[in-house]
């Protein structure tokens, strides 16, 4: 079985789940969204694929590109029946700008030190160095 045929059954659930539940309840403006894992594989007559169904519901690619969270599943411990229910919320755009600012703080934090590091010699040099005068000159451990 090749990635393509993989993911085409994935993705037409998460389709399924945005044409029908995600879409219409953000248009309702609901906060919240709940998809039942045996009405969408009854829907797209998925033959024994619960797994994938539940897979794809909870999958990360599919919360982040609608803007959901997970807030509750129920259904077997398992996890995995037809059984199962998953109830979304709406994450807020402004969520969504608190991750990114935190995302750019970090990476402009990330090469603060370079140019210090690159008049030592580099950051290996610097440890080297470090190490090696640690008890201060002609004193042993």
């Amino acid at each position: 079985m090749d990635n393509a045929s993989i993911s085409k059954p994935s993705n037409a659930v998460r389709e399924h789940a945005i044409e029908n539940y995600i879409s219409p309840a953000r248009r309702r403006r609901e906060r919240t969204a709940s998809v039942n894992v045996g009405v969408v594989h009854k829907a797209l007559g998925l033959g024994n694929r619960v797994p994938l169904v539940c897979s794809a519901l909870e999958s990360r690619k599919f919360l982040r590109e609608n803007g959901l969270r997970l807030v509750s599943r129920t259904g077997p411990p398992s996890g995995r029946s037809t059984t199962v229910t998953y109830t979304y919320e709406f994450v807020a755009k402004e969520d969504d700008n608190k991750e990114a600012e935190r995302q750019d703080s970090w990476n402009r934090l990330r090469g603060a030190l370079k140019d210090v590091f690159a008049e030592l010699g580099g950051g290996e040099n610097y440890l080297r160095n470090e190490r090696a005068n640690f008890y201060g000159p002609g004193k042993d451990r």
